[in-house]
């Protein structure tokens, strides 16, 4: 089903103008397959009318021409600072929203290839506190796609200096426009954008994101059903204010136990896991494909003596039992499970880092993201440190930040009843293993969605899930046909049974066919790098 061209009310006449991007004049560009560009009014990249999307005034808007060239992604590493080479020539507009009262100046960005525009609207999301991603609009027009993203008036992904004002109370403005509003708003500005310039709207909308991405496409199907026609949401960080203050669970096990394993430590315990769990698929090849039939118990490993750093370290029982609830996940003081652990075959860094404390000994090293998110956003000063939190303040921070923030950053609604209805399409794969989200929360979402709208089957219908072994935190990015399956899906009402991936194995990379959920792979005969020596299956029963 196609969307409707969201319109507004205001609008404001632009200009054209033109900029070099790097080593311009080194690139051409070559058309691009899919839908050709038909009917409309021409190309168009210099005057036209920008609708203001309703609660929002327009404060500027630019239009350039670009050539084709090499794009220097801005920002710092990880989430710029590269560069995404032979870009097409396209048309660039940036639109600079702002909520009247609200004072904030979010950038909605579009590039429009000169030719070869496939007839297709995508938008893509951010990772970590960026919500956009200048890079992936950058390689998503060279796939011949109109591409917008928003930088939701906010910083880069590991700045968050916006959200605390001077009363040390939060920016709602902006939390508001980070949580979900400036993704809608930047398709309520880009439909009318791409009309203009090809003088014809996009015959279909998508979203494509993972992580911070992932959790703008599920608030998109749940806050704005109409928006897109397919979303693409990948290790999405849904349930924010569970996994997020959970994933400094491994900090708080080990500051209460005052055992510190090493990363070669943590490491022989991973090890171990996939050794005793990996032939459970009928191949052995370094990839768990049923987690749940993994129940390796880490005190197996006590006493095992493993080489770190040259020296002959002793695993012990202490080590055993950090990793044993790292792996079970955060409990209150009562026991009753807060959230999931680190799945088994995820690598405990970043979550579980350690560094020198200054006096000889060890302390923890949380990890930036749900370090920030406590310490800015939950405990509202940004020198609280999350290294030494005991279980009972774990506890508290846990229900503080479900009671502050689910309704704005919870993302975590399973009525998709609208977004079903308007006829939408999505598709979610998330890593096994997982090292930054519990790959078990993304499962658990799916369930409650199935419980409210009639089970597997008719769930199925519109919305499908696919666990990728052995991959971790948005580790298929370009090593998927995620995309071009939710495309299929919308277009040709062919919904995906699997999707085909690179993962990697102990001996390399091997292309597999990822199984929809709750299904998973099992090795049947034949080459093991064939994916047809695989089938679907009923995961085992435990």
């Amino acid at each position: 089903m196609k969307r409707r061209l969201l319109t507004a009310a205001a609008a404001v006449p632009v200009a054209a103008a033109a900029y070099l991007p790097v080593s311009a004049s080194a690139n051409t560009y070559q058309t691009l397959n899919g839908p050709a560009q038909k009917g409309g009014t021409g190309f168009n990249c210099s005057t036209f009318n920008v609708p203001a999307p309703s609660g929002t005034a327009v404060e500027s808007v630019s239009t350039t021409a670009v050539p084709a060239g090499d794009y220097l992604v801005p920002g710092p590493a990880p989430l710029g600072g590269y560069t995404i080479p032979a870009v097409p020539a396209h048309c660039e507009v940036t639109v600079t929203l702002t909520h009247p009262g609200g004072n904030d100046h979010a950038k909605v960005t579009v590039w429009l290839p000169n030719t070869g525009w496939n007839g297709r609207f995508l938008a893509v999301g951010g990772a970590a506190y960026q919500a956009g991603d200048l890079g992936a609009v950058a390689t998503q027009v060279k796939a011949g796609y109109a591409v917008a993203t928003t930088d939701a008036g906010v910083s880069n992904g590991l700045d968050v200096s916006w959200a605390l004002q001077a009363d040390g109370t939060i920016n709602q403005t902006l939390l508001q426009n980070f949580g979900s509003r400036s993704v809608h708003e930047m398709a309520l500005v880009a439909k009318p954008v791409i009309a203009a310039v090809y003088g014809q709207q996009p015959n279909y909308s998508y979203f494509n994101g993972c992580s911070t991405g992932g959790r703008q496409g599920y608030a998109e199907a749940q806050q704005y059903p109409t928006d897109f026609d397919g979303i693409n949401a990948d290790a999405p960080a849904i349930n924010w204010n569970q996994f997020e203050v959970a994933t400094l669970w491994p900090q708080v096990v080990m500051n209460e136990t005052k055992t510190y394993p090493t990363t070669c430590e943590f490491n022989a315990f991973n090890t171990a896991a996939v050794k005793a769990c990996d032939k459970l698929d009928g191949l052995t090849d370094g990839l768990i494909s049923d987690p749940g039939k993994c129940d390796f118990d880490p005190r197996r490993l006590i006493g095992t003596k493993v080489i770190c750093d040259g020296k002959e370290v002793t695993i012990t029982a202490a080590d055993a039992e950090v990793v044993r609830k790292i792996w079970d996940g955060p409990r209150d003081t009562t026991g009753k499970r807060l959230w999931y652990g680190l799945p088994v075959s995820a690598t405990f860094e970043p979550l579980a880092a350690t560094q020198p404390d200054g006096n000889g000994g060890t302390t923890g090293n949380p990890f930036f993201v749900p370090a920030v998110w406590v310490s800015t956003f939950v405990q509202k000063d940004p020198t609280f440190s999350s290294a030494n939190l005991t279980y009972t303040q774990f506890d508290q921070i846990f229900a503080k930040a479900r009671a502050e923030y689910d309704a704005t950053m919870g993302t975590r609604n399973a009525d998709l009843t609208a977004f079903r209805d308007a006829g939408g399409k999505l598709i979610t794969w998330h890593g096994d293993s997982d090292q930054l989200i519990p790959t078990a929360g993304t499962i658990d979402y799916r369930q409650r969605v199935e419980a409210r709208m009639g089970g597997t089957q008719k769930v199925n219908d519109f919305y499908r899930v696919f666990l990728a072994p052995g991959t971790a935190h948005c580790g298929l990015n370009g090593n998927v046909n995620d995309l071009s399956a939710l495309t299929t899906w919308v277009e040709q009402g062919k919904a995906p049974t699997t999707l085909t991936a690179t993962l990697p194995t102990t001996t390399g990379t091997t292309t597999r066919n990822l199984c929809a959920y709750p299904m998973v792979s099992h090795y049947t005969h034949g080459d093991p790098t064939n994916p047809s020596s695989f089938r679907c299956e009923k995961p085992s029963k435990h």
